[in-house]
């Protein structure tokens, strides 16, 4: 961190003429999201020339989002660098297996992998409208993993009784690893097509995917790329933009999984409010909202995995990386059968979008 800048008067200074966002702020002066934000622990709360303060919390985190319950409802915000998710709701049937972590509340429908959590801060920041209060965790690249807002409605005493139970008074100095550099993919030397395509005609539920790719030692876009025109298909990237603009249109219950390292996050059900702002494509609901960067969008795809339950189709986006943005599902349960409507729609998708191949 750069500590020949004061950061906290900088920050309130650029946040008040600018109305600028944590991230870019802190990309400005150079630093990571998360240094800047530990910048203001232990700030004076009397300083006006200061707006926001942060407390450092125990990297007790499993116990620590178990405890996020009792704040009652809030927002969930989870976000990569095309793709910002956000979620009402309240953080019940909290759960941890080894580091993987689940809260399965229906609003509220997270994966956390907590080997990638690595500081975490309680947030007030005074703002024209009045303070936001807020949870905020970031990886060892300082990157912001998953923030909760509090809410109008929310608990403001266990609030202030989570930050009594997690704060980190002897907290070591924040160390931010630079990120590591991405490795171009490729396949293995020994890669065998056929079998791949076998292993995936054999699918039986869609989480079986994540270790066929492992067991393969193939990458995600390279699986689409192998896989074979019966299990996926690259569209142009405007096929995002109108995917969510028909499933608002003829309102088709969706899921849509967003997420980075340590979280994806996940809203299931419709979408209504649906409008294009310059290169962004937004949700403007009551209970969800969701701002996807369509520039960011370098691939498209429609993928079907064979289930019990029969072809599962969803639509995923990758950005220039190679990294995935976000995936669309139709909203569904374990044991039921893909709905025909959002058959139909991808079908529609692919009728419009198919790119075509040289």
């Amino acid at each position: 961190m750069n500590n020949s800048l004061n950061i906290p008067r900088l920050f309130t200074e650029m946040r008040r003429a600018q109305k600028k966002r944590h991230r870019d702020i802190a990309l400005e002066l150079g630093i990571s999201e998360a240094e800047l934000i530990a910048a203001h622990s232990g700030v004076m709360t009397d300083d006006d020339a200061i707006s926001l303060r942060a407390v450092r919390l125990q990297a007790r985190w499993p116990d620590l989002i178990k405890t996020v319950e009792t704040l009652g409802k809030v927002m969930a915000l989870t976000r990569n660098e095309a793709c910002v998710h956000e979620k009402k709701g309240v953080y019940h049937h909290s759960s941890v297996n080894g580091q993987t972590g689940l809260v399965l509340a229906g609003d509220i429908d997270l994966r956390i992998f907590y080997q990638h959590w690595s500081s975490g801060f309680a947030v007030q920041e005074e703002l024209a409208d009045g303070t936001q209060r807020s949870l905020q965790f970031f990886d060892r690249s300082g990157v912001a993993i998953h923030k909760i807002f509090l809410q109008p409605e929310s608990n403001l005493q266990a609030f202030d009784a989570l930050i009594m139970a997690f704060a980190d008074d002897h907290a070591a100095p924040l160390q931010i690893q630079a990120a590591a550099p991405r490795a171009e993919a490729t396949l293995p030397d020994n890669f065998d097509n056929a079998a791949f395509r076998d292993a995936w005609r054999s699918l039986r539920d869609t989480h079986d995917f994540f270790s066929m790719l492992r067991q393969f030692k193939i990458s995600r876009t390279l699986a689409l790329r192998e896989a074979g025109v019966d299990y996926a298909e690259q569209l142009d990237t405007a096929a995002a933009s109108d995917v969510l603009l028909a499933a608002a249109q003829e309102q088709v219950p969706i899921m849509v999984f967003t997420g980075n390292a340590g979280m994806i996050q996940i809203h299931s059900g419709p979408v209504s409010k649906v409008l294009p702002t310059g290169p962004w494509i937004n949700v403007l609901d009551a209970g969800f909202n969701l701002h996807l960067r369509t520039d960011l969008i370098a691939e498209a795809w429609i993928v079907r995995k064979p289930t019990t339950d029969g072809l599962v189709c969803s639509l995923e986006l990758f950005d220039a990386h190679h990294e995935l943005i976000c995936m669309l599902f139709g909203e569904r349960k374990p044991g039921q059968a893909e709905r025909c409507e959002w058959r139909a729609l991808l079908d529609q998708m692919r009728t419009e979008h198919l790119l075509c191949k040289a």
